[in-house]
């Protein structure tokens, strides 16, 4: 069975930036809303940001001006920017894909520390 592959995560300083990928080797990609959540430990996995396949977004408010979610259905990648990085943003980020089944990846660390 298929399932998305989250990279680019790692540990970085406050106000440093990091930008996420999600692969999908899917040919259904380019038609569902894909989403990025992620959870901390003790606390809930929250979204945080979607994309429709038509380019629409929508963000959770703690990240509004800070994170910018994106899709390029030819490579069947979507991407995370996350900028001005906050220690609460420390969690592990998963990358989902909406459908008939849902879709997740393993997750990657994302470490916001000085």
């Amino acid at each position: 069975q298929v399932q998305p592959v989250e990279s680019g995560g790692g540990l970085v300083q406050p106000g440093g930036s990091l930008r996420l990928s999600c692969a999908f080797a899917d040919i259904y990609f380019s038609i569902y809303t894909m989403g990025w959540y992620r959870q901390a430990p003790g606390k809930q996995r929250e979204l945080v940001a979607s994309i429709t396949g038509g380019g629409s977004t929508n963000y959770t408010d703690s990240v509004k001006g800070r994170f910018a979610i994106s899709r390029d259905n030819a490579k069947n990648t979507m991407y995370l920017q996350m900028n001005s990085l906050k220690p609460e943003d420390t969690a592990v980020y998963y990358c989902k894909r909406d459908g008939p089944r849902a879709h997740w990846g393993q997750g990657t660390q994302v470490t916001v520390s000085s």
